[in-house]
């Protein structure tokens, strides 16, 4: 005889009455899922349109070795990238080695010496700090600080609006890239939608319309029907583990933009003279275009995720950005804890509903790039993927736990159960 669905969250350690809490919030979410299905079902066909008008066959999905010369699949997947973002041009390779190099590669092939950046979100996320070397008291090897570039920022606004007087009186004339991070970061602040970072670029454009203006876009990729370079970005940059791989590319990071910042950061990430000339896929390019097509409806399941953790996570009372009730404009949910414990806990709790290394106890530890110890919850097909299911958090105050990711919906909701599970086995919240 068949066991019912409880029986299964039973074996995998679920308690009855956490599950009922979780399912119960589940089943009033039916027309928020709705909605996110809608976008996911624009975004595929707009996906499937580049594919089918780049004409896309077998022989793109080979890879290349050596210096890559004439690699078609590399080449057409970057025309693709631009296609959906909408851009001139398009720089996605596995030699970028995450996000935050994507985003180095993106300013100092777009940046020399005496120019002046600003970010106009606040303080960038931590592994950006020493890249830009925001610390004067603290030396920067090869920092932009290094290099004779300066730095300036405005903070959103108490309500998490662009200051628009604040970026009007930062621009400098030599301010080159005008910065925006889409995500919060490890911040509790809201995540920004394309509209909006599309207003301000206007204003932006307003004041001076050589400014570059380049969006952090990790982790807000698909999760709308645009994307801010719909909007009038100049570069969005962004991490293959995250939204775009769709949980099977196992390496690299994009930028799509004018044709002009391209072909600078190609020659930053290769070489002047050589740029996106050279590059070799190896035999990851199947896995590339693979993980791009699927990409829309990863991203929906991620997404829902988010929205359960918001409910369930609402109702035991702590505060979460967003709100389930509030639109969402990236995959990323806090959850203010308060207190360090049950940021471990919820962590271990995620680990523990993992495919890969359930057995293992995550624990706070200096990683670098961070400036506090940071405890990160990753069972994972690709190491590191925070399009699959994972949270992390810097252990300090306000203790919020960044949770997001998963390949499927499905697992996303064991793993919200399974760090309730976790809370309330240590005695951390009560039901």
């Amino acid at each position: 005889m068949t066991d019912n669905i409880y029986d299964k969250y039973k074996a995998l350690g679920i308690d009855k009455r956490i599950y009922d809490l979780c399912d119960g919030e589940w089943s009033g979410l039916s027309d928020r899922f709705k909605a996110i299905d809608d976008v996911s079902e624009y975004n595929q066909l707009k996906v499937l349109a580049s594919f089918q008008k780049n004409h896309i066959s077998d022989a793109h999905l080979m890879g290349s070795t050596g210096y890559g010369y004439t690699d078609i699949g590399r080449d057409m997947l970057e025309s693709v990238y631009a296609d959906i973002f909408n851009t001139e041009d398009a720089l996605v390779r596995a030699q970028i080695t995450c996000g935050t190099h994507a985003l180095t590669v993106a300013l100092f092939g777009n940046l020399r010496p005496g120019d002046g950046l600003l970010y106009i979100t606040g303080q960038p996320y931590d592994t950006m700090l020493d890249i830009i070397g925001i610390d004067k008291n603290k030396e920067a090897p090869a920092s932009l600080r290094e290099y004779d570039i300066s730095y300036d920022q405005v903070e959103l606004t108490d309500d998490g609006e662009f200051d628009y007087q604040g970026i009007r009186d930062a621009i400098k004339p030599n301010t080159k890239i005008v910065a925006i991070q889409r995500s919060k970061g490890y911040a509790t602040r809201p995540s920004l939608s394309s509209e909006k970072i599309g207003e301000c670029i206007r204003f932006i454009k307003s004041i001076r319309s050589d400014l570059i203006c380049m969006v952090d876009n990790c982790y807000g990729e698909f999760v709308e029907k645009d994307e801010p370079s719909d909007y009038g970005a100049d570069m969005c940059v962004g991490s293959l583990i995250k939204n775009p791989g769709g949980g099977l590319a196992p390496m690299g990071g994009y930028i799509v933009g004018t044709k002009k910042c391209i072909e600078n950061a190609s020659y930053r990430l290769t070489a002047p003279a050589l740029g996106k000339e050279v590059g070799a896929s190896l035999d990851i390019n199947h896995s590339l275009y693979q993980g791009i097509f699927l990409a829309p409806n990863v991203t929906a399941g991620a997404l829902k995720g988010a929205l359960f953790a918001s409910a369930v996570y609402e109702r035991l009372g702590f505060l979460c950005t967003p709100t389930r009730d509030e639109e969402r404009y990236d995959i990323i949910q806090s959850v203010t804890f308060g207190d360090p414990d049950r940021v471990i806990a919820f962590c271990e709790g995620i680990q523990a509903a993992a495919p890969i290394d359930s057995h293992v106890l995550p624990v706070p530890y200096a990683m670098p790039g961070y400036n506090s110890d940071v405890i990160m919850a990753a069972g994972a097909f690709v190491s590191g993927s925070s399009i699959e299911l994972s949270a992390d958090a810097p252990i300090k105050p306000p203790y919020a736990v960044y949770f997001q990711g998963g390949l499927t919906w499905q697992h996303v909701k064991y793993g919200i159960m399974m760090s309730v599970q976790r809370l309330y086995d240590k005695g951390l919240i009560s039901l």
